[in-house]
């Protein structure tokens, strides 16, 4: 008989390869530069076309124009994620994690240095704007397939009963990387505004050479994963992987897109819209919130790998219901607690959040890919975050300015939007840890297809 998947050790999918694997910390190393690269990008980039890119990119007679022209580039990043995540996802099935991670590395990496290297309006006129957002367009479609690919790496490599620990390895990728570019901005930021202006904006962009050296050299080194090789048969069946996932796994990658958009909501609601409401409503300066932005980070990274450990012995269900419900009660004393505008209290905030998203991201990589065969794991494991990333982190600081500003600057109603994501989270934390999940990601329902080990490997049947 099948075992619980949630068991301490669950029954592989296949015997053991006798082709050499890569040691489960490489794979977890080659995943997490990734991870961090991801979001280094992202946290540079925002800030530089908040401060830089409306006066050298989008000149205009009025600020307000230009500084919203160039953070729309920001938003193109989010659109082309899903995108990404589909085509990428695509040949990451059908022909490797390995190749595929390659090539996101390469597209992601390679587009950064190049926005550094940018000629500016100035320069060249029009053709920079078109550019800039060019850029910007295939980085965000090389991200929406770094994610999936990597996760499935880590996962995939790790020892069974630990995937839980080396899965939110990938993700403590995502607060480090923050904590660099953080680092990087406010250095650069400190700078005259004529040298931030004429060629300082470029040297956290050009910075980024030293990650994408470091993660090719590490991802040169590994071997394709021992999941996708046993599957490879079935896997080159499989002509359209987004079909076949959207068709099986429908309930899966919902539940997928509601438990990401939990965390990623609350972490891009804290790098956009709490930062402005600490330093324009509370009148706590820039820096003291930058700093206070960086305290959560640490945090995150802290509990991220904590959490996955303590998850491969308890289960991931208790420890994303905790994190959740904690959530939900939490929404309303955070703004509670930054109405008294005090600093201490901004750090408690920061912090806390930063605990909260680290808890609730470190299972989704393990557990997202126990939900999924291996044939369409990258497909669908890409399709359900990135959908999410762009809900919660591309719209979610707007419904929240929004929201406030229906209440009339009052923050109740920012407090139950995030209750009622809270909510969307637990029930679909629920249903992924569920053995009804489990059963159907492997085809135990009679109507749907199943993997079955024979003597000569993984046949579909």
């Amino acid at each position: 008989m099948r075992r619980n998947m949630y068991s301490q050790n669950p029954e592989p999918l296949a015997d053991a390869s006798d082709t050499p694997q890569s040691s489960p910390w490489t794979a977890a190393m080659a995943s997490t530069v990734g991870s961090v690269l991801e979001y280094y990008d992202f946290f540079v980039y925002g800030p530089m076309a908040a401060l830089v890119f409306g006066t050298i990119f989008f000149p205009s007679s009025d600020p307000g124009v230009a500084t919203l022209l160039a953070l729309l580039t920001f938003a193109v990043g989010f659109v082309a994620r899903p995108l990404g995540g589909v085509v990428i996802g695509h040949f990451g099935d059908r022909i490797g994690r390995k190749k595929m991670l390659m090539l996101t590395f390469f597209i992601t990496g390679g587009v950064t240095v190049g926005i550094g290297c940018l000629p500016t309006f100035a320069q060249i006129g029009v053709w920079a704007p078109i550019l800039l957002v060019t850029l910007r367009f295939i980085q965000g479609f090389g991200l929406g397939g770094e994610w999936g690919g990597a996760a499935l790496l880590a996962v995939e490599h790790a020892p069974e009963g630990k995937r839980g620990f080396f899965g939110s390895l990938v993700q403590a990728g995502a607060p480090l990387g923050v904590i660099l570019s953080s680092a990087v901005v406010a250095l650069v930021t400190l700078m005259p505004r004529e040298d931030l202006l004429t060629w300082g904006w470029r040297i956290p962009f050009l910075l980024s050479i030293v990650l994408v050296i470091f993660g090719l050299v590490l991802r040169m080194r590994l071997t394709e994963t021992p999941d996708f090789e046993k599957a490879k048969d079935v896997q080159s069946q499989k002509k359209m992987p987004l079909v076949v996932a959207l068709r099986r796994y429908p309930a899966q990658i919902l539940s997928m897109i509601g438990l990401h958009v939990t965390d990623t909501t609350l972490g891009f609601m804290q790098g956009v819209f709490v930062l402005g409401f600490a330093t324009t409503t509370l009148g706590i300066s820039a820096t003291t919130a930058l700093i206070a932005n960086i305290s959560a980070s640490v945090a995150n990274l802290i509990v991220t790998p904590l959490a996955g450990a303590i998850a491969d012995r308890i289960g991931p269900r208790r420890v994303l219901v905790t994190a959740i419900v904690v959530l939900a009660l939490w929404a309303f004393p955070m703004f509670w607690l930054m109405e008294t505008k005090s600093v201490l209290a901004l750090f408690i905030v920061m912090t806390s959040n930063g605990m909260i998203v680290g808890t609730l991201f470190s299972q989704q990589a393990s557990l997202f890919a126990k939900v999924l065969d291996p044939t369409v794991r990258y497909t669908g494991m890409s399709v359900g975050f990135q959908t999410a990333t762009v809900i919660g982190g591309g719209f979610g600081p707007l419904i929240a300015q929004a929201l406030q500003n229906s209440a009339g600057g009052a923050t109740w109603s920012i407090s139950t939007y995030l209750v009622i994501v809270a909510l969307i989270g637990l029930v679909s934390s629920i249903y992924l840890t569920s053995q009804r999940a489990s059963q159907k990601a492997h085809g135990s329902t009679p109507a749907e297809p199943t993997l079955q080990l024979t003597t000569t490997g993984l046949k579909e049947s």
